[in-house]
């Protein structure tokens, strides 16, 4: 039976030659660059709350660091350390092999060292913690959306909860549509590249991990402003389409969660360079709707009339 630091020792410790310290004493040092100010997250995900206890061991690996990133993406932080912490049921070679695998090539491919963490048995339990950097005063926040913004998202929305539907049996996909749909919710890709070029040119940001109604909500919050959502405007797949006509599908695609986009407001004379943005990133960028004055979201349907949710997102304790 591995120990707690045969576990670090094989599967995560890395070189961290950016830090002053990494993995292997007790705290990691750290040196922030001169002009920068330091972004930090952390997130869990709880077994059979937030994942199938089954679920795909390097899968899992990739999301766990993947959804730290998209908040990083959404301040317009570059992600440059992280901290790994893991409860785990017993100490399966196979298993943390393929975790470490998935986790640390989504580090690599995003210049991310592993600095730090612990382990501990129990139930299976991973939390990760990000640290990034962004210029004084430039990060990207949910506090600066002003009437009259555009309100844009990247990419398209909800495919991982359609695809958690189907597993659920709420819903029947086409084998065809499966793969795509379950790739978006087992492996999400960070816009990184988008939050770091957004930086100057949005007003607000945030990513979409609740449910685009909701976190919209929380710009809308923070701004103390409101917003206009036309949900014909909202970016989904073919398969959420042919779906559109069942409830499960309408919720996906504004109240669904893990969609890991980034959801943020701009100048109506930034549409240009937004535009470009998205091109130059690879990123499919969709004008969804207005920032205007007064409080809370409304979604309209295509006649122009406000459509009501059932409910705007994911809440952990619901």
């Amino acid at each position: 039976m591995l120990s707690e630091f045969e576990i670090i020792r094989r599967f995560f410790t890395r070189p961290a030659p950016s830090a002053v310290l990494g993995v292997g004493d007790d705290a990691a040092l750290l040196r922030v660059a001169p002009g920068m100010e330091l972004a930090v997250s952390t997130d869990m995900l709880v077994a059979g709350r937030h994942f199938f206890p089954d679920a795909d061991p390097g899968k899992l690996g990739h999301k766990a660091l993947a959804v730290n990133l998209s908040d990083m993406a959404a301040m317009g932080a570059k992600p440059r350390w992280a901290t790994l912490s893991l409860a785990l049921p017993e100490a399966d070679e196979k298993w943390l092999e393929s975790f470490a695998g998935g986790f640390m090539a989504l580090a690599a491919a995003h210049g991310v060292e592993l600095v730090g963490g612990d382990t501990t048995r129990g139930p299976l339990n991973i939390c990760v913690q990000v640290m990034g950097e962004v210029p004084e005063g430039q990060a990207l926040r949910r506090s600066g959306a002003k009437p009259g913004d555009d309100v844009w998202v990247s990419g398209r929305l909800g495919d991982a909860a359609l695809a958690l539907a189907h597993m659920q049996h709420r819903i029947v996909l086409e084998p065809h549509d499966v793969a795509d749909c379950l790739k978006a919710l087992h492996a999400p890709e960070p816009r990184v590249a988008l939050g770091l070029a957004l930086r100057g040119v949005a007003h607000s940001a945030i990513d979409v991990s609740d449910g685009l109604a909701a976190d919209l909500g929380h710009i809308l919050e923070c701004s103390g402003v409101a917003a206009v959502v036309e949900i014909a405007a909202v970016p989904r797949s073919a398969a959420l389409e042919r779906h559109f006509g069942e409830e499960t599908a309408r919720q996906a695609l504004l109240a669904g969660g893990d969609d890991y986009e980034l959801c943020f407001t701009a100048d109506v004379d930034q549409r240009s360079a937004i535009e470009k943005i998205g091109r130059d990133t690879g990123v499919a960028v969709t004008c969804v709707g207005r920032i205007a004055r007064g409080s809370g979201l409304a979604v309209t349907g295509s006649d122009g009339k406000p459509l009501e949710l059932r409910r705007t997102g994911f809440d952990h304790f619901r």
